[in-house]
């Protein structure tokens, strides 16, 4: 059932929810002062920084960033769109939505009779299964329990031209809903209707509402097709959904998950303990399919066939992995098996070296390229070369381009310098870096008389604290207004945030009448500063800050925190390293300067605790 979401409706439900006993339900929380703390649900930590505000309904984590309402605590937890949390907090609070017009009514009608017909031909199925020795005996020889087939709701669609036609007909159902599920087509002669699936293990396609979206066949002899798959309809959409999804979000902690190529790849490694592998669904893997692999699985591993259809499939996955933000890696299988032969092969121990063993995009395309080329050819050795200075030009760490320029010169033998040149190209000389129509030079200038801030290893919640606090203020003076009364630019640790608040604070106090400022006047004053990270700028220049107007103060406050806690973490951190040097050196060290370090440090420790 769709609903009316709008305005009213949102603030309804921010009104009736109370954050800490919605939030009690996931995370075990202690008052400490006029908040309560716990162990953060988003990442892997030992000491409480999640805290929830009774009195602001917002809760924040200073060690990962996450933050925001009770409707984005239940999205991130539940890993729903923004709608689905509306509709899954109105019904945990008993608060009626409004449906929507007749139109969408209709539509919304269509697909709850699909998702009524799918899990109804599921149920037929998996009957027709238990009740068949010939495919129960196929499961039994590919290492397929009952417990694993009931959990994946396998079944069996008979040979036959009218099975689950006959059954879906005697439910009820109309002839034109069954066929829009792509369980029926029509006779080319239009005399009637024929069954799709025939003769074939059924693997029921389950979102990760519970709900039977689709179908995938495999035949249990060697004729063709091999697997047969649902077409798209109005509930299923193949490069939208993966095969697996909904056992990985009731199993899995969601700290790996592993994209293989088949249903059967996915149960074999599911009935040795591996709840955390989804498969596409007889298509190539698509960038939704890459935006739900990042909520799933904060390490993303890609385990496809080895021969050539399967490392051009890998190479694709990882390119749209990479684009989605993540840093996928690649399971190298031995020649000629997939997961499903391995882990039943060799069982999960092995399969979990191989994990271990699992290579970065970089290390991954090295592995091909060495299948591809003859090292030991002169000729073959630059091409091998060139295809890898061709993969490093897209590194952006400047460190990890220089490591793997090592690693190449000492196995090709080829210098450093000319692997370097190749990666730089035609424009070395220039070694220049577009960005949007500008061009931002990046070569490093002897500028010495120009005080460049030092760049600072910064945790995660901070860094994404300075980047959001920024671009508010580019985005309009008000937000300036009010963050600089607590900021300074200096208090901007982040070399390039702190490059952009300098440049953000002079502009707003230059121009007085400026609302806003425009982003080619930024690009403009930074394409002549040293060593500046220009992804960076751009990560900030795009950022989208997904909050209502009205709730842009409450976040600013607790960005101004954040900012302000962890630099008082870190000059902590500071701090109790010159005590511990003076206390190693009592004959050398300093009374009145270990007593002044412990009033500081007494100091900070009390204002740290009043932002919990």
């Amino acid at each position: 059932m769709s609903y009316v979401i709008n305005d009213e409706t949102i603030e309804k439900i921010r009104d009736t929810s109370d954050i800490v006993a919605i939030v009690s339900r996931y995370v075990s929380l202690k008052r400490s002062g006029s908040n309560y703390m716990g162990l953060c649900p988003f990442h892997n930590e030992k000491t409480p920084s999640f805290t929830v505000s009774d009195t602001k309904q917002l809760f924040h984590c200073f060690g990962c960033g996450e933050g925001g309402d009770v409707i984005s605590f239940i999205m991130k937890i539940e890993n729903l769109t923004f709608p689905e949390a509306i509709e899954y907090l109105a019904d945990m609070l008993g608060i009626s939505l409004e449906k929507k017009n007749k139109t969408d009514e209709k539509l919304v009608q269509k697909k709850e009779k699909l998702y009524e017909i799918n899990r109804e031909a599921a149920r037929y199925y998996y009957y027709n299964l238990t009740n068949d020795k010939q495919a129960l005996l196929y499961l039994k020889n590919r290492n397929i329990n009952k417990k694993v087939l009931n959990r994946f709701g396998l079944g069996y669609a008979l040979d036959s031209w009218n099975s689950i036609y006959g059954y879906l007909k005697n439910k009820g159902y109309d002839e034109l809903d069954i066929e829009r599920s792509g369980l029926i087509g029509r006779r080319k002669d239009n005399s009637g209707y024929y069954d799709k699936f025939r003769n074939r293990i059924m693997f029921p396609i389950i979102d990760t509402r519970g709900r039977v979206i689709g179908f995938g066949g495999r035949v249990l002899d060697n004729s063709m097709p091999k697997y047969l798959n649902s077409q798209d309809s109005l509930v299923f959409t193949k490069g939208n959904n993966l095969y697996g999804l909904n056992l990985v979000k009731e199993y899995s902690n969601r700290e790996k998950v592993i994209l293989v190529e088949g249903y059967m790849d996915v149960i074999a490694l599911f009935n040795h303990g591996v709840n955390y592998a989804v498969a596409s669904l007889g298509t190539a893997f698509t960038q939704n399919q890459a935006k739900l692999l990042k909520r799933y699985g904060k390490e993303i591993y890609i385990c496809y066939d080895s021969d050539k259809a399967g490392i051009n499939a890998t190479t694709k996955a990882l390119n749209i992995l990479r684009d989605e933000g993540t840093e996928p890696k690649v399971i190298i299988l031995p020649s000629g098996q997939d997961p499903d032969d391995f882990i039943n092969k060799r069982g999960l121990k092995e399969f979990k070296k191989l994990m271990d063993q699992a290579l970065n995009y970089v290390d991954y395309q090295i592995y091909i390229n060495k299948q591809r080329y003859d090292l030991s050819n002169p000729e073959e050795k630059i091409k091998f070369t060139k295809e890898i200075a061709n993969t490093l030009k897209r590194l952006k760490s400047p460190i990890e381009k220089d490591v793997y320029i090592d690693k190449i010169s000492l196995e090709t033998g080829i210098s450093k310098e000319a692997i370097e040149k190749e990666i730089v190209g035609k424009n070395y000389k220039n070694n220049r870096t577009i960005y949007g129509d500008k061009y931002i030079n990046r070569e490093y200038r002897d500028n010495k008389s120009k005080i460049i801030p030092i760049k600072t290893v910064l945790e995660p919640a901070h860094l994404t604290a300075e980047k959001t606090l920024i671009k508010l203020m580019i985005e309009n003076k008000e937000y300036f207004i009010l963050i600089k009364e607590y900021l300074k630019e200096e208090d901007f640790l982040n070399y390039e945030c702190n490059i952009l608040a300098n440049i953000i604070f002079h502009q707003y106090m230059e121009k007085n009448q400026l609302t806003q400022i425009d982003t080619d006047i930024i690009l403009d004053k930074v394409k002549n500063i040293e060593n500046i990270d220009i992804s960076i700028i751009d990560e900030v220049l795009s950022k989208d800050i997904v909050f209502l107007p009205e709730d842009k103060h409450i976040l600013v406050e607790d960005l101004i925190n954040t900012v302000k806690y962890s630099k008082l973490m870190l000059e902590r951190k500071q701090i109790t390293n010159e005590i511990q040097q003076i206390e190693s050196n009592k004959d050398k060290g300093d009374g009145q300067k270990f007593k002044s370090l412990c009033l500081r440090l007494t100091k900070i420790d009390k204002q740290l605790e009043s932002y919990k």
